[in-house]
């Protein structure tokens, strides 16, 4: 799925469509209704790890936008242990006209003859106090603005069908958003945690550090979203090489400095990764999906995971990351 930098690029093209009235909908999801969504305003957007939340109410009056077009957080790289410092920049929306082609499509997704808002299920939020939307994004799930996602290649079958999004909403400001490969559901509020996103100018350090520090390897405390919202395979991967340190390193045999070292990659490279988004950069990698590191080492792949939990793919260096005995509860830091 989508790591905490692609969701916060998502939350802030979303975010200039706050304050707008749905006009028309359409898609393919089949537990949330498409349809209950027309005439609602969507009022605020947050974003949490992986997830985005969108709050929409039936009247435009109910509350003015709490977060109209909001610039992204970004952590200092010598952050203080209970939380970064803020620095936000003026980042621009990255919207586009909206082709013929596009348009023809929209048509097609729009639903005729439609009397009014319905839903398939009860707890529409027009009629009780589930208004936030929960979007949880699948491997390739995405947003689009004012376009719709074209196949790059032709399917198992030979064919070249676009990928079919799951969720459109068209403002009565002209533009649209189209939702791909994601999850939806209702509920009362957002689950918003700053402490432990990745991303947030309230990440707690203090407990990333602590849950690193238990006698189990680093690659498996890294992904558990409890500590570290938004951080996925690929920030793992990297986080660990530019630290030096063995994906199944136990946390409880590395310094406090190694320790501290692995978290100021975590934020660094997460912070960099949404500010090459925002400046259509590509993502720059020294170790994911690569056959040699840097300095010209052959890379070892292989797929790590708990015991029966998900394994996944997992690359690194065993010279820049040698492996630890129990008799060696230093490691450096690669330069």
């Amino acid at each position: 799925m989508p790591e905490g930098p692609s969701v916060r690029k998502f939350h802030h093209l979303v975010s200039s469509f706050v304050g707008q009235q749905v006009v028309r909908t359409g898609g393919s999801s089949k537990k949330l209704c498409p349809d209950g969504l027309q005439a609602l305003w969507l009022q605020d957007t947050q974003v949490h790890g992986k997830k985005l939340f969108l709050r929409f109410d039936p009247d435009e009056e109910i509350g003015p936008p709490g977060n109209n077009n909001p610039l992204p957080e970004r952590p200092c790289k010598g952050a203080q242990k209970e939380g970064a410092k803020d620095q936000k920049q003026a980042l621009g929306p990255s919207g586009q006209k909206t082709s013929d082609a596009a348009l023809h499509s929209a048509e097609l997704l729009v639903p005729q003859g439609d009397d009014g808002p319905r839903c398939l299920r009860g707890d529409t939020p027009a009629g009780g106090a589930e208004r936030w939307l929960q979007v949880s994004f699948g491997l390739f799930g995405s947003v689009w603005v004012n376009e719709f996602s074209r196949a790059k290649k032709a399917n198992k079958r030979g064919d070249w069908r676009d990928p079919v999004p799951r969720l459109v909403l068209h403002f009565g400001g002209g533009g649209f958003l189209a939702f791909y490969n994601c999850q939806m559901s209702w509920s009362s509020s957002p689950v918003v945690k700053p402490a432990c996103d990745i991303l947030s100018e309230k990440f707690h350090r203090g407990q990333a550090l602590e849950a690193l520090g238990q006698a189990q390897p680093v690659c498996y405390t890294l992904l558990d979203q409890r500590y570290f919202s938004g951080l996925g395979n690929i920030i793992k991967n990297e986080a660990l090489y530019r630290a030096g340190i063995h994906p199944l390193a136990l946390g409880s045999l590395l310094s406090p400095s190694c320790l501290e070292a692995l978290v100021d990659h975590v934020v660094e490279f997460s912070t960099d990764w949404l500010q090459d988004k925002f400046q259509g950069k590509h993502q720059h990698t020294q170790i994911y999906q690569k056959e040699q590191c840097p300095a010209g080492h052959q890379v070892m792949k292989e797929a790590l995971g708990p015991p029966g939990g998900f394994q996944r793919l997992t690359w690194w260096c065993p010279h820049c990351q040698p492996q630890l005995s129990p008799k060696e509860p230093e490691q450096s830091q690669l330069s």
